[in-house]
């Protein structure tokens, strides 16, 4: 007898197909976003046209016309927009590596102080982190500017240190390095000890891995890096001469100015982090079990030891991803720095240079857009560095 023919299976209809009816709403929205940015687009370029505004890039070619108080690059008020931009953008890059580096050191210190079982050392950095954190950055920034260095003397009072830097209400005045012939070869000597310490410190490592035995890598390390530069030093005859300040007139001449808008900002900004930063370490110590400090303390490990080799690395996993927003969060915040006038991106680009080109577009697009880059970047590098860090099972 032969089996029925088993008849085709209907097909599902498009509109009770769940994964063609998802694919057409997307497209559907793609298509209305799309419509909308085009939209914008074209009223605004409408606007602009109609207000006699032109567009476009080419503004960056025209002379500024404007001083700025500080620049890491030479500066004129004849030079271009373009210019400005490069100048705002390295002094918002040196704020933010700066006050990263500071608020790290502190933050790390206020962290383990908290955990300290001297009840004196663990409430003053309670009273810190309490302090600093609940406070907004802005009213510190305007605390450290207008409170603490905008009262300080004037230049013919002001504060020596051995009479080679001076602090007054104008900024921080130190002696300039002006390096000679040869000194190319201490900067090569330096380089050689660097390397050789990034060497010897995973050589250190697998030997202590394979073997159980380590040497002190980072002690030699330190030594090597202080001790090959300075003999080379030496051996050229110490090519290097000071420019030191000197109070001529009204002002001090020579030597290198840290301008008191930078200091306030850098300040602030070390400050208000580490508070943030110091609970991120306390929290990751006590993330990892009291039985790995016991364990350590029955070896007869030193409590320094224990913390430093035992301890803190298996709380970087812990720490790092959310060390890694304060970083980002840090280098946003720095834009604050045009409250205290501070010649950082977007004080001199976003602000003045918007003001005097009128190409608000243009401007605020590339600023975004540079600032997007520095957060990818950094959440690049944090990303890469914790996955180095993180516990790999034998």
């Amino acid at each position: 007898m032969s089996s029925p023919v088993k008849s085709a299976s209907p097909s599902v209809k498009f509109w009770r197909d769940p994964a063609k009816r998802a694919l057409l709403f997307q497209v559907v929205l793609l298509c209305a976003v799309a419509a909308f940015i085009g939209f914008i687009v074209n009223n605004t370029l409408n606007n602009l046209s109609t207000r006699g505004i032109t567009t476009g890039f080419g503004f960056l070619d025209d002379p500024a016309g404007f001083a700025i108080a500080q620049s890491l690059i030479p500066y004129a008020e004849t030079d271009t927009y373009g210019r400005t931009f490069v100048v705002g953008l390295l002094n918002t890059l040196l704020v933010s590596f700066l006050g990263i580096i500071g608020a790290t050191l502190l933050g790390f210190v206020i962290g383990v102080a908290r955990l300290s079982p001297n009840w004196l050392i663990s409430r003053l950095a309670s009273a810190y982190v309490e302090l600093f954190r609940n406070i907004p950055l802005l009213l510190q920034m305007f605390f450290w500017y207008f409170a603490v260095l905008r009262t300080l003397p004037g230049p013919r009072n002001s504060l020596s240190l051995n009479d080679s830097a001076f602090l007054n209400v104008r900024g921080l005045y130190l002696p300039e390095p002006l390096p000679g012939a040869g000194f190319h070869w201490i900067w090569l000597a330096l380089l050689l000890a660097l390397a050789f310490s990034f060497w010897l410190i995973r050589f250190n490592h697998r030997r202590q891995e394979a073997t159980g035995r380590r040497l002190p890598a980072w002690w030699i390390s330190i030594g090597l890096i202080l001790v090959l530069p300075g003999l080379t030093f030496v051996a050229l005859g110490a090519p290097l001469e000071w420019n030191y300040p000197e109070l001529r007139g009204f002002n001090f001449r020579g030597g290198m100015t840290i301008i008191p808008e930078f200091l306030a900002l850098w300040l602030s900004l070390t400050v208000y982090t580490a508070a943030f930063i110091a609970e991120i370490v306390r929290s990751g110590i006590q993330a990892i079990s009291h039985g790995q400090t016991e364990a350590a303390h029955a070896l007869g490990i030193k409590d320094n030891l224990t913390l430093r080799l035992v301890i803190i690395p298996q709380a970087m996993r812990v720490i790092i991803p959310p060390l890694t927003s304060q970083y980002l969060n840090l280098t946003k915040n720095s834009s604050l720095a045009t409250a205290i006038g501070y010649p950082d991106l977007v004080s001199v680009f976003a602000g003045t240079t918007l003001n005097q080109t009128g190409q608000a577009i243009e401007v605020i697009a590339i600023t975004m857009l540079v600032y997007l880059t520095i957060s990818l970047l950094v959440s690049f590098f944090m990303n890469w560095f914790n996955n180095r860090m993180a516990l790999v099972e034998r």
